[in-house]
């Protein structure tokens, strides 16, 4: 049992390590690996963005996640993408007269009674949304790290604070646990929220601003996370060319890569980080190349 903790943890403290200072290899004229995020977890095998789902994700290596987080109408912070809860749990069973089923119409005590798993496998039934507070623990207690997306914050003002007032309550925003934390977000206005919140926080800007806006980002990000689909060597390479909002060069996560050929190709471009539903399957590409 210590050996497997020592184990998790040095593997931790490498992926820390590539997420401290991205380009470090690439200035030395390196090949370097990109740090591989299990995104939602594991959701290949097991429900996205549920406690399984990361348990799973520590099984298969993956000592970085992702995951979601929006509000309930009630105010509690819960794990689950998208805005509406009736793709991954039994919503329109249990309350099946109040489509379209938003996150932010129910109470947390109402989605506690959902389930969110046998959508998957009849094995996951009864699996539940879980609290952002209960994902920390879990995350903490799996020795992992992780890149939490503030999800549809125009539908929850201040979402950013409360965020990061759980994480300070379960001691997420101390000094070593800031290097295994990335916030990120499609909403420039909420990443740019976070920064000024929490300036030591490592944050992320999902998408691909043209390279004529990349300084504007980096005053408030230290990573620029497209789709895979709207890379290039050239852009991956302008984006590592400005310095981001703690002194480093922007770094580049790519979303969402499920397979070889993709991996490899991606990976020729230098990002930084792949986001990948299939981490395993994108790590042992890796190693094999």
């Amino acid at each position: 049992m210590h050996a497997r903790v020592v184990a998790a943890s040095a593997v931790a403290v490498l992926a820390v390590v590539a997420l401290v200072n991205p380009t470090s290899d690439a200035r030395a004229g390196e090949v370097r690996t990109p740090l591989v995020i299990g995104h939602r977890g594991a959701p290949a095998y097991a429900p996205e963005n549920t406690l399984p789902s990361i348990d799973k994700a520590a099984r298969v290596g993956s000592t970085w996640v992702e995951n979601d987080v929006q509000r309930t109408k009630d105010g509690e912070l819960v794990v689950v993408h998208d805005d509406s809860l009736q793709r991954t749990t039994d919503v329109k069973r249990v309350f099946p007269g109040r489509a379209p089923w938003k996150v932010k119409d129910f109470t947390a005590a109402e989605i506690a009674r959902l389930d969110a798993g046998s959508w998957f496998s009849p094995a996951y039934k009864g699996t539940r949304v879980p609290t952002l507070d209960q994902y920390m623990r879990r995350v903490e207690h799996n020795h992992q790290s992780l890149l939490l997306e503030v999800k549809n914050p125009e539908l929850y003002p201040g979402i950013e604070r409360q965020i990061l007032k759980t994480l300070g309550n379960d001691g997420w925003l101390d000094r070593p646990h800031l290097k295994r934390l990335v916030v990120q977000s499609f909403s420039a206005d909420s990443v740019r929220t976070v920064h000024e919140l929490k300036p030591a926080l490592t944050t992320a800007y999902l998408g691909a601003p043209p390279v004529s806006q990349l300084k504007q980002y980096a005053r408030f990000a230290d990573l620029i996370n497209p789709s895979y689909g709207s890379l290039s060597k050239s852009y991956v390479s302008a984006v590592h060319g400005v310095r981001g909002a703690h002194g480093r060069p922007l770094g580049v996560y790519a979303w969402t890569v499920d397979d070889k050929a993709t991996a490899l190709k991606v990976a020729g471009y230098g990002v930084d980080g792949i986001i990948s539903s299939k981490a395993d399957v994108v790590r042992a590409a890796l190693r094999g190349r």
